[in-house]
């Protein structure tokens, strides 16, 4: 499965010891690696289809300070999609206030016939893509109907509502960043981990950094802000489970 990291923070934090073990899991994941930095609204994306650590551009960025309150990290084991820029997340996608969306998934849609629409405009091959394409088509018909963009709280609640919908049947970990809040979502038992310290939340798919991590609540879609939770949706109940 793929692996992946964010973190939420009230101030910037030096990330390249956490993201150098993150990504030294690489050859357990070849197929590509992601880091998305934010800056407001701005988000710097760095991404190639190929194993992390045998990426000559991630070791020399790495050997520069990386700063960030939010950031996002992914490596890859394609499932669905081949291994080429376009299928290596995160992905990002905005809606129609110029918010910018930023998604990174650990996971398989087996049931999802509501994205198939998007197969055709998305620009890669990847189910994980496809969630982005219909959450933000989901933000704008609210957004048109009620002429005006979403608040925080709105659009929580919209993730809430579209995590539940999609998690039946699929393995549906992610981070998801919109510009201010942190969205973070497991369904897999074990498979994605919390480290909370004074102002600052991390999250990892595999512990790092022989800190003090836990599981992440289950099956409940969580949002944080500088740090903090902030949001806390419904706990859905579907939890994914590998087939005996």
């Amino acid at each position: 499965m793929c692996e992946i990291f964010a973190v939420s923070s009230e101030q910037e934090v030096k990330l390249n010891a956490l993201l150098s073990e993150f990504f030294s899991h690489g050859a357990k994941h070849p197929n590509g690696w992601g880091l998305a930095v934010f800056y407001g609204n701005a988000v710097s994306l760095e991404k190639e289809p190929v194993e992390a650590g045998k990426s000559a551009y991630l070791k020399e960025r790495l050997s520069h300070q990386i700063l960030a309150c939010n950031a996002l990290a992914h490596i890859r084991q394609a499932t669905v999609g081949q291994m080429e820029y376009a299928n290596s997340h995160p992905f990002i996608l905005r809606d129609g206030f110029n918010r910018a969306w930023t998604l990174a998934h650990n996971g398989t849609i087996f049931n999802g016939l509501q994205l198939d629409e998007f197969a055709s405009v998305q620009e890669g091959s990847t189910d994980s893509e496809r969630i982005l394409y219909y959450l933000v088509n989901t933000v704008n018909q609210r957004q048109k109907e009620l002429n005006r963009a979403l608040n925080a709280e709105e659009r929580f609640h919209l993730v809430d509502g579209l995590i539940r919908e999609l998690a039946p049947q699929n393995k549906l970990n992610l981070t998801l960043y919109d510009g201010e809040l942190l969205y973070v979502h497991s369904n897999f038992a074990n498979t994605l981990f919390i480290k909370e310290t004074e102002g600052a939340a991390f999250f990892a798919t595999v512990p790092l950094d022989n800190g003090d991590w836990r599981p992440l609540p289950f099956m409940t879609p969580l949002a944080y802000h500088a740090g903090q939770r902030v949001f806390t949706g419904t706990c859905h109940g579907f939890e994914y489970k590998l087939a005996a």
